[in-house]
C-alpha cells in the first residue's frame, strides 16, 4: 500500500504537470469538450462532499475499531477526523463555488482519501505492541498538524471572500501569504500532512505524505500557469506553492 500510494498520487501530480487534470477547481472541464460533454457532472459542493465524507467517516469508525490505549493512535485519530470534519465544514459554509465537478475525478478522490485514511489508522493499529521509535515525533508532529490546519483554513477564507455573492469569475487573491504564492492553501496543507507523519511515524504515513506533496506540487505549478495565461498582470514574482523558491 505504501507503494501504490506513493505512486498513483505522483503520477497524477506528473499529469498536473503535463496538462492532464483531475476535474475540479479551475481545471473542472478542462479537456476535450466533446470528452466532458459525455461524463456526469455534479455541482462542486456535493462532489467535495462525496470525496470527503468517506474519510471523514473513516476516522470516526477507527475509534470504534481500534483500541485506543497508545496515545499515538489516539493523536492519529483525531489528526485525521479532524482534518475532514474540517473539510466538510469548509464545503458547507466557507467555499464559494462556481464551477462543478466530473463523477470520474470525484470518485478518484474520495477513493483515494478513504482508503488512504483506512490504511494510514491500520498500518498504525499494526504497530502495537512492537518499541516505539528511538525518536518520538508525536509532539512536534502535532504541533506542525496545527499550524497546517489553521493555515490552510485561513487562506481557504481568504479565497472565499474574492468574489461577492451570485460573481462567478475568477480574480487573482490577496492577503495572507498569497501575495508571494498562488497556493499557499496547498504548502498549509502539507504541513498538515507532514504533522500526521510525524504522529504515525509508520512507513505509509511517510509514503502518502511525499505523494500528496508531489501531487500539490504538479497541482499548484499548473494552477499558476493557468493565472498566467488568464491575467496580463499577474505578477511574475508569485511562485506557485513555496514563497521565493517553487
Amino acid at each position: 500500500m505504501s507503494v501504490i500510494s506513493f505512486t498513483s498520487l505522483a503520477s497524477l501530480g506528473l499529469s498536473e504537470l503535463r496538462g492532464k487534470h483531475l476535474h475540479y477547481s479551475k481545471f473542472w472541464n478542462s479537456g476535450s469538450k466533446t470528452s466532458a460533454a459525455k461524463k456526469i457532472k455534479l455541482s462542486s459542493r456535493t462532489g467535495m462532499l462525496i470525496a470527503y465524507t468517506p474519510a471523514f467517516l473513516a476516522g470516526v469508525a477507527s475509534f470504534v475499531l481500534y483500541p485506543q490505549e497508545n496515545i499515538k493512535i489516539l493523536l492519529l485519530c483525531s489528526a485525521l477526523t479532524i482534518h475532514f470534519f474540517k473539510r466538510i465544514f469548509e464545503v458547507l459554509f466557507v467555499h464559494s463555488y462556481s464551477g462543478g465537478m466530473i463523477l470520474d475525478s470525484v470518485l478518484l478522490i474520495s477513493l483515494s482519501y478513504f482508503l488512504s485514511t483506512a490504511t494510514v489508522t491500520y498500518a498504525q493499529y499494526l504497530t502495537q505492541g512492537f518499541p516505539e521509535p528511538s525518536v518520538d515525533l508525536k509532539y512536534l508532529g502535532c504541533l506542525l498538524f496545527l499550524i497546517g490546519i489553521s493555515g490552510n483554513f485561513y487562506h481557504h477564507y481568504l479565497l472565499s471572500k474574492i468574489r461577492s455573492k451570485g460573481d462567478k469569475d475568477y480574480k487573482i487573491p490577496k492577503g495572507g501569504l498569497f501575495g508571494l504564492a498562488i497556493c499557499p492553501h496547498y504548502l498549509f496543507e502539507i504541513i498538515g500532512f507532514v504533522g500526521i507523519s510525524l504522529i504515525s511515524q509508520t512507513l505509509y504515513a511517510f509514503s502518502f505524505t511525499i505523494g500528496s506533496a508531489l501531487y500539490l506540487i504538479g497541482r499548484s505549478c499548473a494552477t499558476r500557469r493557468w493565472y498566467l495565461s488568464k491575467f496580463d498582470h499577474f505578477p511574475q514574482n508569485v511562485k506557485a506553492l513555496i514563497p521565493f523558491v517553487l
